[in-house]
């Protein structure tokens, strides 16, 4: 993978055409057509019918996939969207960071960091920050976006030890966003993005004009009571998800180089790896594919390979999941906030939960439809659901860019 310098920008900002070596694609076809996989899974039926995936993902489904990869799908075109929206690298506190960047031609756009969590990618975000900087409509609000690559994932460096956890990650986007002249932003963010988002306005108000989450973590320590039926049901979920779901994270975090080495060295053991996930967590009856198109769920899984990056994108559970790097139990976020609840997302905060540290929710959103991947999921609405959420946002912050 190379990287080529377009010209250099103004502290350090450099921007970037990449673009694969084609020897690198042709390995990939070379190892996805040599792949050995195992057995069919022993659950019935084989068929389409949700208990297929009750092992993992389906042979049959993973056959049609490394196909598809192999002989049809198209890493060009994704490297194309990616050019053109604007690639860009800096270093911040010793470590190169990749970033996406659109300018709005608008004269009344607001600076916006959208991030991305694990097992996704920049990728969730190329299909929209188009209309996110230059609505189709007029009237609605536009943004400067700037999408950064999180540490070990993608085009940003791997760290090379340990200390990248939630805080150090929102220090550098403050950094980030100030090298490009915004120095009061709005933020998004869903997975570990949410993190980051929490931390970002709750360590950094004095930039962060406010946020949008689709993850609205509680202090710990909460109960149920006093909570609606359909608040306990929520709790219910999250709680049943990380206590029976979750042993991908449990693996994440205490022993990412040992998963490191299938993720990095086998493309078939990477896309099954993250395809099960994007199975899992999706607002759907059987595949992903019922809501996401298979080339985009290629292109973040591209993306991992080619920047052997499985690995380094896993460690930030073992980063972050515990320790001095863990989200501060105390930490609470004063600027105004909005929550989007999605109907098939992992984690559900229930609405009392959340206002423990979300102290100012200026916005409060439970679509009809959506997962943990909205922006992939359900674009449009999406798009819809952050506008007003950072609208509402603005509209609560006295200050002004």
């Amino acid at each position: 993978m190379s990287t080529h310098p377009l010209n250099q920008q103004p502290h350090d900002v450099q921007a970037l055409d990449v673009q694969a070596h084609d020897a690198e694609l042709v390995e990939l076809r070379r190892r996805l057509a040599a792949a050995r996989l195992p057995e069919r899974e022993t659950v019935n039926p084989p068929g389409a019918d949700p208990a297929r995936w009750q092992q993992g993902v389906p042979l049959a489904v993973l056959e049609e996939v490394v196909d598809h990869w192999r002989t049809t799908y198209d890493w060009r075109a994704f490297e194309t969207r990616l050019n053109r929206i604007g690639q860009f690298r800096t270093t911040i506190d010793g470590l190169g960071i990749h970033f996406l960047h659109r300018r709005s031609t608008r004269s009344d756009a607001t600076p916006l960091v959208l991030t991305h969590g694990w097992p996704g990618s920049v990728a969730e975000f190329t299909d929209i920050i188009d209309e996110l900087a230059d609505p189709r409509d007029p009237t609605a609000p536009a943004f400067h976006v700037v999408a950064p690559s999180l540490p070990g994932f993608g085009f940003s460096d791997k760290p090379t030890s340990t200390g990248w956890g939630v805080e150090r990650i929102a220090a550098a986007w403050v950094t980030l966003m100030g090298r490009l002249g915004y120095g009061q932003f709005v933020a998004h963010g869903g997975d570990w993005g949410g993190v980051i988002t929490t931390v970002l306005g709750g360590r950094h108000p004095e930039h962060v004009l406010g946020i949008h989450t689709t993850l609205a973590q509680s202090p710990p320590g909460m109960t149920t009571d006093g909570l609606s039926p359909l608040e306990r049901s929520w709790a219910e979920e999250t709680r049943d998800f990380w206590q029976h779901r979750s042993a991908y994270a449990k693996q994440q975090a205490t022993r990412p180089q040992t998963i490191g080495y299938a993720l990095v060295d086998s493309p078939v053991g990477l896309l099954a790896w993250i395809l099960d996930k994007f199975a899992e967590w999706t607002d759907t009856t059987d595949s992903p594919f019922e809501t996401i198109p298979l080339d985009r769920i290629l292109d973040n899984v591209t993306l991992y390979w080619l920047t052997r990056t499985g690995a380094s994108a896993a460690r930030i559970y073992a980063e972050s999941h515990g320790g001095v790097n863990r989200v501060d139990p105390r930490l609470r976020v004063e600027v105004p906030s909005a929550v989007s609840t999605y109907p098939r997302d992992i984690e559900k905060c229930p609405r009392p939960w959340a206002q423990e540290r979300f102290r100012q929710i200026v916005r409060w959103s439970t679509p009809e439809a959506g997962g943990h991947f909205p922006s992939l999921e359900v674009p449009e609405s999406f798009v819809t659901d952050l506008r007003e959420g950072l609208a509402a946002v603005l509209a609560a912050q006295p200050r002004r860019l």
